[in-house]
């Protein structure tokens, strides 16, 4: 663990310069998570530590061209009441039982997707299939952070119901994307993870209760700064884009109390802590011969393919929160 702690400090001090908030967070969390890991899996994960970065997005890829993939990003828990939101099952069937399957995809599916793919983890695993092991921890690694985020666990998400329109990319995306090196990184070793299910329920239940807090700061930012001072414009490629300011951002931020660290600090604790459990279900295979093995090039044309598609489409399902 003190040889992965050193690592990560030297692989920190040459962080590149943060872009958009979902692939360079996403990509941030699967990232350090590697170093979360105990001895006899680091090596396997640091080796593909690039794969596992980059493919942290693949999931919001898939949303211009998958109809499934938007609801296995949030749950809109105050649809089904109020905190704690007893009246929800937490077992997958017995919520489709009491509620039906479309009902439950309506408004998202996040924990059960995580589950399920917690399982998928862990057959890979036994099965030691390298290019199944990979795939589906970069995958999990994106869901599990979406389930962290307050935002997607409401159904005001973007403050549309509030007048808030906006507040999504300004927590998600403006304040990482502005305060990031002020994070700190070292989140300690992953614990094992006794129900899968049980612990994301636990992290969905914590990004419910914040909900009110994320919304209601924002809006005494509104009245703390002047509107003239809200928005500005910044380049981004090619183009001028509008955004919300640096002092805007940070009084937000000061407002939160840290609340955007804490939630990024425990996603990749979390993920870790998901990969490790998986490893340990499956009977803590061995998977430093697979090291070396070649990746299949098939998958990596099919994904090209949904990167272009990516690029060229438009999310389907719940609008873009910007």
């Amino acid at each position: 663990m003190k040889k992965a702690c050193l690592l990560l400090v030297c692989w920190l001090c040459v962080l590149p310069e943060a872009g958009s908030w979902g692939f360079w967070a996403h990509q941030q969390i699967n990232r350090v998570a590697v170093f979360t890991l105990p001895e006899a899996l680091f090596p396997f994960f640091r080796y593909h530590l690039d794969y596992l970065t980059e493919h942290a997005v693949d999931p919001d890829k898939r949303r211009t061209s998958d109809p499934e993939e938007a609801p296995r990003h949030y749950i809109d828990l105050d649809y089904y009441g109020s905190h704690p939101y007893d009246s929800l099952p937490r077992r997958w069937q017995d919520a489709v039982a009491k509620y039906s399957e479309d009902t439950l995809k309506a408004y998202g599916i996040v924990p059960w997707h995580v589950q399920r793919m917690y399982y998928r983890l862990v057959e890979a695993y036994k099965e030691r299939d390298k290019q199944r092991i990979l795939k589906v921890a970069a995958d999990i690694g994106h869901y599990i952070a979406d389930a962290h985020v307050p935002l997607h666990a409401t159904l005001n998400y973007n403050g549309q119901l509030t007048g808030q329109h906006g507040i999504h990319g300004l927590l998600e995306s403006r304040i990482p994307e502005l305060f990031n090196e002020q994070y700190d990184y070292i989140v300690g070793p992953a614990p094992l993870i006794e129900s899968p299910l049980y612990r994301i329920w636990e992290v969905l239940l914590q990004s419910g209760a914040a909900v009110d807090t994320v919304l209601r700061m924002e809006m005494e930012t509104r009245q703390t700064v002047p509107e003239a001072d809200w928005k500005v414009l910044e380049p981004r490629g090619n183009r001028q884009v509008q955004t919300y300011s640096r002092t805007y951002a940070e009084v937000y931020n000061n407002k939160l109390n840290g609340l955007v660290e804490r939630r990024l600090r425990q996603s990749i604790l979390a993920v870790g802590s998901f990969w490790y459990s998986a490893w340990v279900e499956a009977g803590q295979p061995d998977l430093n011969p697979l090291i070396d093995a070649p990746m299949a090039l098939l998958d990596s044309l099919l994904q090209n393919a949904e990167t272009l598609k990516y690029r060229q489409g438009h999310f389907i399902g719940r609008p873009e929160a910007d």
